[in-house]
């Protein structure tokens, strides 16, 4: 009976070490300074959303190098390449976004970013300001890797997508536009995962949270008319920048007086507000554009509503007349509760169990929504911030400031290579 159980025990041991000894730990070490490199390269050379052209054949040419098929031209610029294991299988999705954002780098690094663009018709600097180019890297890594340890059934997809920070204004884009032209299939996704480097959490940690995890978010813009008037009198003026106070103030009602806090947090932010040319005259209309951000459907949809109804009322109020224009911007990030728990052990082995969490849900939001919609998903944050540096401390993300150490690199590797051998192997 003891030889029995022993031979049992042997038999688990055996089984597990197969399970896990798909992918060659050497060739994740050999390929971390290749991952910083590339890391290097694309944060120096960072393009605005739908306009990735440069890193995209960066990207084509690694993959082509791998002997993948790959694909290009995919909502605009993205890329995508497919690995086939050994033998017929499920088939996983390994997801990077590659935009950067219209920020001055501030950073004395010597990969700097010098480049600059036009956006929203102003000349500003261009930067990697939310880790995209590590997301770019990490899975330039990973797809170097499994090419080498394709000891398993299925096929990877890697999915490298533009403009996650959103399109320009007039053009479709990021991960809605790539399932709108059928990136999940053909062949058809079983599950998808998705890192994002995270500043204000440690090098070597992971963080996680099951179902809604981001919120959904949306963007406004508000017209307001009025009619200019000289300064010096106000009376025969209808002040849209008196308006627009208003209005402001009204909506924080919304979250503040409306909004049931104790369900899911919620936001509404006016990011920029245009009006006037001079000191000395009231203008006859301003714009204003914001975000808001919703970790409930039901919040969402009142959230809209309320703000058409009460914009263009407080508008009138004031002898004024104004229109709202609410866009979707990325839905709900909402990971699979059963694929978060049957891949968190994964995650934990390559991480170590003391360095994984479970975290609350944030007001950040990630179009990642929309492949999640489609199939199960689970997406997780990297961390990205120097040891020596607090965590609350750490520069934030879509600032002149924001840096990512490169020592977070080699795990983004290992978390995602492991998922996708562990999921494909799984039953």
């Amino acid at each position: 009976m003891k030889t029995t159980n022993i031979f049992l025990v042997l038999g688990f041991l055996v089984s597990s070490l197969l399970l896990h000894s798909q992918i060659n730990s050497t060739d994740i070490d050999q390929v971390e300074s290749k991952v910083i490199k590339w890391r290097h390269h694309i944060h120096q050379n960072p393009e605005l959303s739908n306009r990735e052209f440069k890193t995209s054949e960066y990207v084509a040419t690694h993959l082509k190098s791998l002997g993948m098929e790959v694909q290009t031209g995919v909502a605009h610029t993205g890329v995508v390449g497919i690995l086939k294991g050994k033998k017929s299988g499920k088939v996983v999705a390994l997801r990077a976004d590659m935009d950067a954002l219209p920020v001055v780098e501030r950073n004395d690094l010597p990969y700097k970013s010098e480049v600059t663009s036009v956006f929203n018709g102003q000349e500003t600097g261009v930067m990697h300001a939310c880790g995209h180019d590590t997301h770019v890297a990490i899975l330039m890594g990973v797809a170097e890797v499994l090419s080498k340890n394709r000891n398993f059934p299925g096929t990877v997809k890697f999915i490298f997508q533009p403009a996650e920070e959103g399109p320009p204004p007039g053009e479709e884009g990021g991960a809605k536009l790539m399932v709108k032209e059928g990136v999940l299939e053909n062949p058809k996704v079983d599950a998808i995962f998705g890192l994002h480097i995270n500043s204000g959490t440690h090098v070597g940690k992971i963080t996680y949270k099951p179902g809604g995890m981001m919120a959904a978010s949306q963007r406004f813009v508000i017209k307001v008319k009025g009619k200019q008037a000289h300064g010096s009198t106000p009376w025969q003026s209808v002040d849209p920048i008196v308006t627009s106070a208003q209005i402001i103030n009204g909506l924080q009602t919304l979250i503040s007086r409306e909004s049931e806090l104790t369900e899911e947090g919620a936001v509404i932010s006016v990011g920029s507000i245009h009006s006037g040319i001079r000191f000395n005259i009231i203008p006859e209309s301003l714009e204003m554009i914001g975000t808001i951000r919703t970790l409930n459907k039901d919040m969402k949809e009142l959230i809209r509503k309320r703000m058409q109804e009460m914009v263009p009322a407080i508008a009138q109020a004031y002898r004024a007349e104004a229109a709202v224009d609410i866009q979707d911007g990325a839905d709900i990030t909402f990971n699979n509760e059963a694929l978060t728990e049957k891949m968190i052990p994964t995650l934990e082995r390559v991480a170590g169990k003391e360095n994984v969490y479970e975290i609350n849900a944030i007001t950040g939001a990630e179009d990642f929504s929309y492949f999640q919609n489609e199939v199960p998903g689970l997406f997780f944050f990297l961390g990205g911030t120097p040891i020596d540096i607090k965590e609350s401390e750490a520069p934030s993300h879509h600032t002149p400031s924001f840096i990512v150490d490169d020592d977070s690199m080699k795990l983004g590797v290992k978390a995602l290579s492991n998922l996708a051998v562990d999921f494909l192997k799984s039953k």
